[in-house]
């Protein structure tokens, strides 16, 4: 089995749709149409080993979340001293479209149920997130 490449932030790479296992010809030729970048390039591996989002590499910018976990030598945020932080701080903007205000849950049960327990829970985290509708006070729970 491939190894399921996991953010240092949380995200889970491998249940994304531009993940290279899951890539598929109608999207990238939505982004190539949109972005202009030739369709056969439009594939993540992940943020591990030098990768970096493909949605930054395409804007030619750096992960600050990423270069930080670099610089402080750990492998995820949860091992951090700082964790949280501002870079992890969820923000409106786009909630509805990307992943990112999953990243702190994420990675406090990674911290707390540990790396493989949590990738088995990933997706349905992530289809949570997405298709649940709010109930002030109830989060994420099951009913």
């Amino acid at each position: 089995m491939k190894e399921k490449i996991v953010a240092p932030c949380g995200i889970d790479c491998f249940n994304c749709e531009m993940y290279e296992d899951n890539v598929t010809d109608q999207f990238q030729k939505r982004l190539s149409e949109s972005t202009k970048i030739p369709k056969e390039k439009i594939t993540c591996k992940g943020c591990t080993q030098g990768n970096i989002c493909l949605l930054l590499k395409i804007q030619g910018k750096s992960c600050k979340t990423l270069d930080c976990v670099k610089q402080k030598g750990v492998d995820y945020c949860f091992n951090c001293v700082d964790f949280p932080c501002k870079y992890l701080m969820p923000l409106a903007d786009g909630a509805g479209k990307f992943p990112q205000n999953i990243k702190l849950y994420n990675l406090c049960l990674m911290k707390k149920i540990g790396i493989d327990n949590w990738v088995e829970q990933a997706a349905d985290i992530r289809h949570t997130y997405f298709t649940k509708k709010i109930g002030i006070g109830e989060g994420g729970s099951e009913e």
